[in-house]
């Protein structure tokens, strides 16, 4: 198979993946949200910041590092693999000493078995990053499709059913640690790499090189990412917390899909091409173009529909996430376009512009966040817009001039997409506005609307982005379909 070939299958396994497990997680979140309350979700919200920093300290940047590595031998994977089992330990043994001060931070007496159940899934993840990196240096998600499907739909199903049986806030942590069980009980079975009894100083020495500073770039983005929950939760409220989290979970969604998607199959089909400039730099420019077409298109609409969408999907009692999520929706939209400009200094090899361009974002971000506990949760966020645009700046920046792709060529190539996204939204909404409808017939109007807009737009003015993504999946749907029709 070629490397077009197996970019083209990557991308649709990888969208199958992410969507998958993006969409069971929002399917599942929906039920849940109509059988436990805003402060429940809330509860859980509050200790995401010590989990997602406890992963990033297991990935290490060593996933980054073996992928970019062209030739990882057995002792660099058993390596990265003893050390992620002593890190999940130790950060595992960490939380559950810390479980007490953290829950008197907060004032919330259930945080602490809360937080010490939760946080064994982390010696999970240590059991699979060699796993789920073998399988994306091959290009291989759709093994990883099937896993996520799998756990998602199981997991989802222990989660719903202990929330009818009035356990509560204990339904979420059921659910995700028995997810992270799951998965990692068939990434054993089925993708079969087993580890050998070395570690290599030289190994870990050479990968760490690279990793380390994509582990603290990481660490600053996990903490910024995540500074909201702690902010929202110490000073507002659980409650609080839990309309922001609901409406995060709908942004995200779109967003951290298109992100995992592009980011995991260009990540290994980029590093292929890094010693060719001319190559690399038009296979960039595609994906940048592709990517924030859908990003756009998908994150205007969804601020469009916001009302009837959390109305119908999870009730009246959350129509305070209306508004945040309307206004999340557009700094979730530009985080493609950092991850993937961030991919490229990864490939280039350049962790140390990562570091950078990591650091100085996130003191910037400080003023805005003081603002924010200062002025509410709509400013905080509105703080975000800022942010983002000012993250996008200088991720370009240093993307851009080593591959000669300046901000300037980057915007004249994405901006013609979101005029086009604005337009399609603005009559979305208008449209919704205007119809004296209850709200389920409204959504699915508006999304129907939304839909034929874009389809016959698109094919009208003949976008870029649009013919292409409709080639590969129309492509994609032929070749599924013959090779049926082979077997048969």
């Amino acid at each position: 198979m070629s490397l077009k070939e197996k970019t083209v299958s990557g991308i649709f396994w990888s969208a199958v993946d992410s969507f998958a497990n993006y969409g069971i997680h929002f399917i599942v979140g929906i039920v849940l949200a109509r059988l436990i309350t805003p402060k429940e979700f809330g509860l859980v919200g509050m200790i995401t910041i010590f989990i997602s920093i406890s992963t990033t300290f297991i990935h290490s940047g060593f996933s980054s590092a073996l992928i970019r590595k062209n030739d990882c031998t057995q002792e660099d994977y058993s390596t990265v693999f003893f050390y992620n089992i002593i890190m999940g330990t130790v950060l595992y043994l960490l939380i559950y000493f810390s479980a007490v001060p953290i829950s008197n931070f907060y004032g919330e007496p259930e945080l602490v078995w809360i937080l010490r159940v939760l946080s064994l899934s982390l010696f999970l993840r240590s059991l699979t990053l060699i796993q789920t990196t073998t399988l994306t240096k091959r290009i291989d998600f759709k093994l990883q499709a099937r896993i996520v499907i799998i756990s998602g739909v199981l997991s989802g199903v222990i989660g719903i059913v202990m929330a009818l049986y009035g356990f509560g806030v204990w339904s979420l942590v059921g659910r995700a640690l028995s997810g992270s069980l799951i998965r990692s009980s068939l990434l054993w079975i089925w993708n079969r790499w087993m580890p050998s009894l070395i570690f290599s100083k030289k190994s870990f020495k050479e990968l760490f090189g690279f990793g380390s500073k994509i582990l603290i770039s990481s660490l600053i983005d996990t903490v910024y990412s995540n500074i909201y929950y702690l902010v929202i939760g110490k000073y507002f409220s659980a409650e609080q917390l839990g309309y922001y989290s609901r409406a995060q979970s709908f942004a995200n969604m779109p967003s951290s899909s298109l992100n995992n998607i592009m980011t995991r199959v260009t990540f290994p089909v980029l590093a292929n091409m890094q010693d060719n400039k001319y190559q690399l730099k038009a296979g960039y420019k595609k994906l940048i173009t592709n990517l924030m077409f859908m990003s756009m298109v998908i994150l205007v609409l969804m601020a469009a529909i916001a009302e009837p969408l959390v109305v119908t999907l999870i009730g009246e009692k959350w129509r305070q996430s209306i508004i945040y999520l309307q206004l999340l929706c557009f700094p979730a939209m530009l985080f493609p376009l950092q991850q993937l400009n961030l991919n490229m200094l990864k490939v280039l090899g350049r962790s140390d512009l990562v570091l950078r361009v990591g650091i100085i974002k996130k003191v910037l971000a400080v003023p805005f966040i003081v603002l924010g506990v200062l002025y509410g949760i709509e400013v905080l966020i509105l703080g975000m817009w800022a942010n983002a645009l000012i993250s996008y700046y200088f991720n370009s920046y240093y993307s851009g001039r080593l591959i000669n792709y300046s901000i300037k060529e980057q915007l004249s190539d994405i901006l013609p997409y979101l005029l086009f996204a604005l337009t399609v939204g603005a009559i979305v909404f208008v449209a919704g506005w205007q119809l004296p409808v209850g709200y389920l017939v409204k959504l699915l109007l508006q999304i129907a609307l939304g839909i034929l807009l874009v389809l016959g737009l698109g094919k009208l003015l003949q976008l870029a982005p649009y013919m292409e993504i409709r080639t590969i999946a129309l492509d994609k749907i032929k070749s599924i379909r013959d090779a049926r029709r082979s077997d048969r």
